[in-house]
């Protein structure tokens, strides 16, 4: 796809682009809103016809079998997590026994924590960075403080030297030999530079250090291969390129190195499937990435991903991620060459290989320009201080769609449309 030269090229190249798209049919599968551009699928993806139904399948479920529903019908819900472990596992590049859908994003990182690391050892000392999602830096503070260990001390926290990106040299300067873990997001959320995983993950084990990565920005969106990375664990949540559903279950990787562990926050739904019923006074873990399970899964909070994971593997994580690619570089041409006298700035990497699936604008006035945006109908979102983030989802967003929420992004700016809406942040997803 080459640059675009004129603005009014791009609606054209839109049509064809559209017309060319293998995955154009997923677009009906998915409620859209009628004249609404949704670019905010990074937060939380939109619901699809198949996610309905499989979550009808569970009520149906539940109202005709009632308890027998753990054991009985089309899906039983005693092997739901295992099922969606399943399907989630080649998006990551893992077997499926090292997957498994439980908890939520947070809880599992505390419970990976609490099963690998060991508080005791010489090396305690724990490596994220600054720009961390802040309920990553919240449950490790936490976990430091739990143990009776300085968080200002015990936690090395990677600066970025931008304010937008990492540099993967300045991680691992920072794993020295008494750091034990590090956890690194695949992919930063405010900016969507993807990290080097496979050079991390060599120099980690090199130096003996566990390797986690939060893949909540990139799992659906960009292929991983964590088996071949060999990295220690991984974590993320469902809600957004997974099209799970506002706060569905979320999703963990093991290593299988590390199975036969005990659980470090131990429950009945963590032992062996053939003993949850059998009332031991004495845990059992379940011989796989089941261990790391807690408590009763949340059925109905699993039941979309049924008919999500399925379309997603349907479609296939690479083809995805081909289209992901070109939508933004469609977008990162039409703002170029649309835009250029408004000041905005790209904070996303530009080659291919180091960006995520969203474009980062920034701008002074980005909060202000965000709100104008969703005034606009079309729906993108701010991250402070400066940062509009724009992701389009390639099972639903058209490059039609890109070429239409940059047109109405050149308007607000020419008519200085943003200045009527408040710099205050306020509460906006």
């Amino acid at each position: 796809m080459s640059p675009i030269e004129d603005f009014l090229e791009g609606a054209a190249l839109a049509r064809t682009l559209d017309e060319q798209d293998e995955l154009k049919a997923y677009r009906d599968e998915f409620h859209l809103a009628e004249g609404e551009i949704y670019f905010a699928g990074n937060s939380l993806g939109l619901v699809s016809k198949r996610a309905e139904e499989s979550l009808q399948s569970i009520v149906d479920a539940w109202r005709q079998l009632g308890v027998r529903g753990w054991t009985e019908g089309e899906l039983p819900w005693l092997s739901l997590a295992r099922q969606i472990g399943t399907a989630m596992a080649p998006l990551i590049g893992v077997s499926p026994a090292e997957v498994i859908a439980t908890n939520t994003t947070t809880i599992n990182l505390h419970q990976l924590l609490a099963t690998l690391y060991d508080p005791r050892s010489s090396r305690n000392a724990l490596v994220a960075d600054r720009l961390i999602f802040p309920s990553d830096r919240y449950a490790l503070q936490s976990h430091l403080k739990s143990h009776g260990l300085e968080p200002r001390t015990h936690l090395r926290l990677v600066p970025s030297r931008d304010g937008y990106t990492l540099s993967e040299d300045d991680i691992l300067a920072a794993m020295t030999d008494d750091v034990q873990l590090a956890l690194l997001p695949s992919v930063v959320h405010h900016s969507a530079q993807l990290l080097d995983i496979p050079r991390l993950a060599q120099e980690a084990q090199r130096r003996g250090v566990l390797l986690g990565i939060d893949c909540s920005h990139s799992i659906g969106i960009v292929p991983h291969r964590f088996s071949d990375d060999d990295i220690d664990f991984a974590f993320w949540c469902t809600y957004k390129y997974l099209n799970g559903g506002p706060g569905s279950v979320a999703g963990l990787f093991l290593n299988e190195r590390h199975f036969g562990r005990e659980p470090g926050m131990a429950g009945w739904f963590g032992c062996a499937e053939e003993d949850l019923f059998s009332g031991s006074p004495t845990l059992t873990p379940a011989r796989d990435a089941g261990a790391m399970q807690i408590s009763t899964p949340c059925v109905a909070s699993m039941a979309p991903l049924i008919g999500s994971l399925e379309m997603i593997n349907a479609a296939g994580i690479e083809r995805i991620r081909e289209k992901s690619l070109r939508m933004t570089q469609f977008l990162m041409d039409l703002i170029t060459c649309g835009l250029g006298e408004y000041g905005f700035e790209f904070a996303n990497p530009l080659s291919d290989h180091r960006r995520g699936g969203h474009i980062a604008l920034v701008h002074e006035a980005a909060l202000q320009i965000s709100k104008a945006l969703r005034a606009a109908s079309a729906v993108a979102d701010f991250r402070p201080p400066d940062i509009i983030r724009l992701a389009p989802s390639p099972l639903y967003t058209s490059f039609q769609d890109c070429y239409e929420a940059i047109s109405r992004l050149q308007q607000i700016m020419k008519d200085r449309t943003f200045e009527r809406f408040s710099d205050e942040p306020g509460v906006v997803p």
